[in-house]
Formats: C-alpha cells, structure tokens, sequence
C-alpha cells in the first residue's frame, strides 16, 4: 500500500439527465399534468440522492460506471479514450471537484491538477497577482509561490505581460502561466487534463519534457490527451475508457494500437445504403473510406502512402463531367492541403454508381489528428452540387527512425523525403 498514490473501487458516477416533455392535446390532460408537478418534481429530487449503481434507467446518465484502479508513485498513466469517454470526469472525482455516485477513490498524497484553462484565474487581476491566487487555491504558500516565482515565469514567457490584466491575455497565455504554476507545486500527483493543446509547439514540448522530468523525480502524473503521440512518449502505463467503463489497462504502446484499430473501424470509413445515404437532389454519398496497408501495421505512421476511396450514385439522367473536391484539416483547425480531381482528365459519368479513388503518396503527412473536413462534388467544373462536413477523421501516429531517434521528427504538418546533395574539400568553399 506504501507506494500507492491512487487507488479506486468500483467507482461510478451518474448525472439525472432530462427527458422529452410529454405534449398534451387537451386541456384536460395538461391541467392534470400541471397538477402533478409538485409530485413528479418531489420524485426527481428524491432520485438524485438515491442512485442504485445496478439501476439502467432512462433518465440516468452513468459518465463512470465500476473503475478499479491502482496507480503506483511514479508512474506516468496515459488515459485516452472517445469524446464522453469518462475521461474528464474520472480526474474531477480524483480532484474532489465532484462526488462519486458509487465507489471510492483513495488519494495518498498532495494532488494537484490543470482540467481547466486558467484554473483559479480572475480575469480582472494581472498576471503577477493571479500567480499568487491560483497558487494559493492550488494549495501553496505564500513563501513557496515567492521562492519559485520567477521559475513560473520564465517557463510561462509571459514576463512581458506579467503587469497586464488577464483578461488581456490569449487562452494559450493564461494557459502557459496556468501550467506554469501548477506543474512547480512540490506535490506528488500532478493531474493534466487536454489543455496542453492549446499552447503553440514550443510550449508543448517543453511541457511533456516538464512532465518526463516530473516523473523522474518519483512524481506522478496523469495525463489525459488525444495527442496519442504524446501519451506514448511519455507515458508508462495506459488506460481505456469507453462509455464510462475501463476497456484497457497495460503497457502503452499495445492499449494506443488496440484503441486506433477501433478508431481507424469506426472513423476512417462511412457506409451507407442507397436509402439513407447523405444526399441531394443530385447525388448520394454511399461510402467514403480511407485506405491503408494494415500488413504493415494496424495503425497509419507517419510518412505511409494511404489513399481516399469515394463511392457516389449519380441521380442525374444526362451525361455530366463529376468531380471531388475535399479539404484535410488538422486538429488546430489548419487547412493542410485541398485534393481535388480536376487536375485529371475528365471524364462524363452516367446515371448510376461511381468511384473515385485519391492516392497519397509516401513520405508527405506527418503525424498527428487529421479530418475530411470539406467534401464537395462538382459538376462540369463550375457547380458544386453536394457539400459533406466532418466526412472522415484519422490518426496518423509518430514513427520513430532508429537513424535519428527522435529529434526533429515530430514537428511540422509535412514529413517529405528531401534530396540532398553534399560537396568536400576544396568544391565545399566555392
């Protein structure tokens, strides 16, 4: 037990969501609805105190339901998982910044934690005088806060504005000083939910070196992002979560690869029938799915070749020139290229089924979130006669070049293989 830092039991947590209003057609079923209110409220109240950790309802919402888990001191734990996964809410409760439902969730040492932008932060106050409060909320004195101020405010970079009032600053300023302040409380669990996106590439990196070295002065850290790189840098041990429930738990590399090949399952490819396809008055998407060569791997690495396939049904009844246009997006919402098949030789399409399929060459995406953002089909080069949002969204992961290790591989939006050409001696000074 001695070197335990956190440790739940079947820990579960559920919210009373709200349903659908019944509408009546008579005025004689709403007065009878309107006078049972008072009751149907009573009930409601009384349900919130009574949860039952086996009870599915319909208006129960469980956001965790039975997490048992044991963190050691020292370990870094990665936490991924879905959008609603549970994942935030699982830090809150570990922050006694929300109660359980059902379960416990033991903490054995000084905790602190970043799950919002500017914790503790009044927008009203200067940067100088906001490191004092939210240090202070965050459990430090003032003689602490003194001794390390300047630490704070050289790894922030924000010393230029350190007199200005915070609610001049940008969220990635408030967010770097936030960082700053809670990654020097002398703590033994630091708690980091996702905000780290925010900053630029400069602050992020110094961030994970920050946690590396956290860990290995025998802090520990939970670090929850869906920067899966990052989690897989830096991180000892993973764990899953999918609609509140633990799905995962072991060595890192092995819980990222199960959880892509569901995401590549359930992300990278859209079906639909011939009845229910998106559509318009003149076409419907029937399937839209990126394309990789899982013998090499169940996930796409950085550099790989992968390819588009796009399948329509084309409703118009006289011969057209069809084209696709789409956009790649990343997950700082920066367009990364636009493909579009009017650079080929155009071809008419008929009534009927069709295909397009957009081949990516080897060496260009680098790694990170990607997303089909914008999808358009074109007729006769001029007018766009479909439009698709959020089309697809993929993961390309880091691939590690044992040449190189890890060093200036990770950055950028583009990873091309670049040709170079070298000269010695006397032709190198010419």
């Amino acid at each position: 037990m001695a070197n335990i830092a956190v440790s739940t039991d079947k820990l579960s947590k559920a919210y009373l969501i709200g349903l659908k209003n019944e509408v009546h057609d008579t005025l004689g079923g709403a007065v009878i609805s309107w006078l049972k209110f008072p009751f149907k409220n009573y009930r409601t109240l009384k349900r919130l105190n009574t949860f039952k950790n086996n009870e599915e309802r319909e208006d129960y919402f469980w956001a965790l339901k039975d997490i048992s888990v044991e963190i050691n001191h020292g370990e870094v734990l990665g936490i991924v998982g879905p959008n609603g996964a549970g994942k935030s809410t699982f830090l809150k409760i570990l922050c006694r910044i929300t109660e359980p439902t059902s379960g416990s969730a033991k903490v054995y040492g000084r905790i602190a934690s970043l799950l919002e932008v500017g914790t503790g932060f009044n927008i009203e106050l200067t940067g100088r005088e906001n490191v004092y409060l939210s240090g202070t909320i965050l459990g430090m004195t003032k003689k602490e806060i003194d001794r390390k101020f300047d630490e704070i405010v050289e790894f922030s970079g924000v010393e230029k504005f350190l007199d200005t009032q915070a609610k001049k600053y940008s969220n990635g300023m408030r967010i770097r000083l936030a960082f700053a302040i809670a990654a020097s409380i002398d703590t033994e669990i630091i708690v980091i939910d996702e905000v780290l996106n925010i900053g630029d590439a400069d602050f992020q990196r110094k961030s994970i070196a920050k946690m590396e070295s956290l860990a290995k002065e025998g802090r520990t850290v939970l670090f929850v992002s869906h920067n899966l790189s990052a989690i897989k840098a830096i991180c000892t041990r993973a764990i899953q979560l999918n609609h509140g429930k633990m799905v995962r738990d072991g060595e890192v590399s092995k819980v990222i690869s199960v959880y892509l090949s569901n995401y590549v399952k359930e992300y990278t490819v859209q079906e639909y029938d011939l009845d229910s396809a998106p559509s318009s008055e003149y076409a419907k998407m029937i399937k839209a799915e990126l394309k990789f060569d899982q013998s090499k791997g169940d996930h796409l690495k950085a550099g790989d070749p992968f390819e588009f396939e796009f399948i329509f049904y084309n409703m118009m009844k006289e011969e057209n020139i069809l084209d696709v246009v789409f956009q790649i997006k990343d997950e700082l919402d920066n367009i990364v290229f636009i493909g579009s098949s009017m650079d080929n030789n155009y071809v008419k399409v008929k009534e009927g089924y069709f295909k397009w399929t957009c081949k990516i060459p080897p060496d260009i995406m680098n790694q990170g979130s990607y997303t089909v953002h914008k999808f358009y089909l074109i007729k006769n080069k001029t007018d766009v006669i479909f439009e698709q949002r959020e089309v697809l969204s993929f993961e390309i992961m880091y691939a590690f070049d044992l040449r190189i290790g890890n060093i200036g591989r990770k950055e950028g939006i583009v990873k091309p293989k670049l040709n170079w050409d070298l000269l010695t001696g006397e032709n190198a000074n010419k």
